[in-house]
């Protein structure tokens, strides 16, 4: 039901939008992500700040992880200087600008020297022109523990990615949201999308939302699969590792566009 509402959403010229959790990036699903965009699949990313730090680290050095109990122990969690200071300086440049961090981070790894960029979610949608919205809770990644962050560019280009999510929610009627591995601030922050896209008058009533997790949260439970829905959507919830059900949902949208088109070609 998740694959064919999707496809029917592609078919429509509505919206798919995905929402990232960091960890789907860090198990290595990042390419069947990048895929997926350069497929069509995908109208908007949502994202965690974390999101980011791995992105960027698979750009740069094609893997990213970090042994957090030992590191934690003697102090050097998360005190990679690298990361820190060109994620803080990406969205300080992005900040000045006036856009948001998504678009600040991706921008740079795109323009950068980062030679595994292909790998990079970020720089495909930066350069595929596809909106990706970073929202951060301040003090939970990494680069803010370092001198190089600054919390008022923290703070408007990812208050500036919220403002283009609720444009991306308003257009949601008749498309599909996915929400993947997200517990907390994604299903919050696009609870709110909805709900201030409804307040200014968008109809956003019909569509589709599907959440993917190890284990049922409260949170994506009803913030995604319930309450939004309400009005005469539908709400799917998936229980699975993401890298079975990522790649086998990317399988069926791919094998649905090709059944489409094979008919078209008789």
């Amino acid at each position: 039901d998740a694959i064919a509402a999707a496809a029917r959403a592609r078919t429509r010229g509505r919206p798919i939008l995905w929402g990232f959790g960091a960890h789907v990036i860090k198990v290595g699903l990042a390419p069947i992500v990048v895929d997926l965009l350069q497929r069509g699949f995908v109208s908007g990313i949502l994202m965690n700040g974390a999101g980011c730090v791995h992105d960027l680290e698979l750009a740069m050095m094609g893997a990213t992880s970090e042994d957090v109990g030992p590191a934690l122990d003697d102090g050097s969690f998360g005190m990679a200087r690298e990361t820190a200071e060109r994620l803080n300086g990406a969205i300080a440049s992005g900040a000045a600008d006036g856009i948001g961090m998504g678009a600040a981070i991706g921008r740079e790894i795109l323009q950068g020297r980062y030679p595994h960029k292909e790998r990079s979610i970020l720089a495909t949608a930066a350069q595929l022109g596809v909106p990706v919205t970073v929202h951060a809770a301040i003090g939970t990644d990494i680069h803010h523990m370092h001198p190089s962050a600054d919390g008022a560019a923290l703070g408007a280009t990812s208050y500036r990615d919220f403002e283009t999510l609720t444009g991306l929610v308003a257009t949601l009627e008749g498309g599909v949201y996915f929400n993947v591995g997200s517990a907390v601030i994604l299903p919050e922050v696009f609870l709110k999308a909805v709900a201030l896209a409804r307040n200014l008058g968008h109809r956003v009533q019909r569509f589709t939302t599907v959440n993917l997790d190890f284990i049922r949260q409260y949170r994506p439970t009803v913030n995604v699969v319930e309450r939004p829905t309400r009005m005469g959507g539908r709400g799917i919830s998936l229980v699975g590792q993401h890298e079975i059900l990522v790649p086998l949902i990317a399988a069926g949208l791919i094998e649905a566009a090709t059944r489409k088109k094979r008919r078209h070609s008789r």
